[in-house]
């Protein structure tokens, strides 16, 4: 490898959300890396640091060029300047798109288990939370589509919140599940918002596929939400753009965010865009691989150690979904047991809906020697609850 992924970067007394805890425990919740971003991005910052004025900025076409290049040559899929802004970040954006788009009352579907924010992002705007739950059959998620079309077809049912690829499953939706997705909110007038901030973390033979790329009424029908932050480690810069090929729908979206005061960026959010986009393919695809090793080692571990948890198949992000069932009914009270008894924190599955409550959420984005620690400790505090 080009790039040293097992560097142990301390994180402690940095103002760090993750690794606000104490000197013995082992954060292993928030979908926050623990490696350092690309050196073509640092390189990038370190000069936009040392020009010394960091007034108000413009975003200039060469950060939509970046994007253009990058979702052709990854994705497939080209995404003509006209259709893109900058916005902070996905959440704010999507917390716009849901106070402009939709009435105060109205449903927002979501499918659950789902990213917890989705549901403060409806909620903190007086919308409804309505999930079509997936349906997990032991194994693996799948989607029921009767459901989903009974729930779409409501009259208060204005707005779908699609996660591609899903948090916290790690799944990748097929082009047959999001045409068959497109065409049922457009038959019941259902805009979407596609989440795809976790495109770029899949596994090394594994490609996502765009929303908005699968069908014209896919295209015309939604808005879509994408950053590098996720991929790069950058969430602390604040950079996201939110795609829109309607042109009505971009202009509501448009007044929405500078409404919001969420569509100006600060004075690091565009060059780091730009060298991550421009520079940072390398490290990506090493950093990819790092993780799909990761998780395969967690993977194999659980299987071997403790084979009443399951990992459910996935195919994309950092984060492991484990089924704790057989042990536990109850994931608040077991994140909190593993955490007492160890110093191993992770997230709780009910905080992505009411059927994650037997699971919990695990980030194996680190290096791995505390990838092994975690694994340790995650071993000890389940042995300790079987007793």
């Amino acid at each position: 490898m080009t790039y040293d992924f097992s560097k142990l970067t301390n994180r402690h007394h940095t103002n760090s959300l993750k690794w606000d805890v104490k000197d013995n425990e082992l954060p292993m919740w928030v979908a926050d890396m623990d490696f350092e971003t690309a050196p073509e991005i640092i390189e990038a910052l370190h000069q936009r640091v040392n020009h010394g004025i960091f007034g108000y900025n413009i975003v200039p076409d060469e950060y939509f060029q970046s994007i253009q290049n990058w979702w052709l040559k990854r994705h497939h899929y080209y995404i003509e300047k006209e259709w893109m802004m900058f916005c902070t970040g996905v959440v704010p954006a999507i917390s716009s798109i849901v106070r402009k788009m939709t009435t105060v009352g109205e449903n927002v579907l979501i499918q659950s288990p789902v990213y917890n924010i989705f549901y403060n992002s409806i909620l903190n705007n007086g919308r409804h939370v309505l999930s079509s739950d997936l349906i997990y059959d032991g194994y693996d998620y799948h989607i029921d589509f009767e459901d989903l079309e009974r729930k779409l077809s409501l009259s208060q049912t204005t707005l779908m919140i699609l996660c591609n690829p899903h948090n916290p499953i790690g799944k990748i939706w097929d082009k047959e599940t999001l045409q068959r997705i497109g065409d049922l909110c457009a038959k019941h007038h259902v805009m979407v918002v596609s989440d795809e901030i976790h495109c770029d973390i899949t596994a090394p033979h594994d490609e996502y596929i765009p929303f908005a790329s699968v069908s014209q009424t896919n295209l015309m029908n939604s808005i879509t939400c994408i950053a590098p932050t996720k991929a790069f480690n950058l969430a602390g810069l604040q950079t996201a753009c939110i795609v829109v090929p309607n042109p009505i729908l971009y202009h509501k979206v448009n007044r929405g965010i500078n409404t919001d005061e969420v569509a100006e960026p600060n004075s690091f959010a565009i060059c780091s865009t730009i060298a991550a986009f421009e520079k940072g393919e390398t490290w990506l695809d090493e950093l990819r691989a790092y993780i799909e090793n990761n998780k395969q080692i967690a993977i194999h571990f659980i299987e071997q150690y403790l084979p009443h948890l399951h990992v459910v198949p996935t195919q994309a992000t950092y984060l492991l979904w484990i089924d704790c069932s057989y042990i536990c009914k109850d994931s608040v009270e077991l994140v909190n047991d593993i955490r007492e008894t160890t110093g191993l924190y992770v997230s709780d599955g009910l905080e992505y809906g009411e059927n994650g409550r037997s699971f919990i959420r695990m980030n194996v984005a680190c290096p791995l020697e505390r990838l092994h620690d975690g694994l340790q400790r995650f071993y000890k505090a389940i042995k300790q609850k079987e007793k």
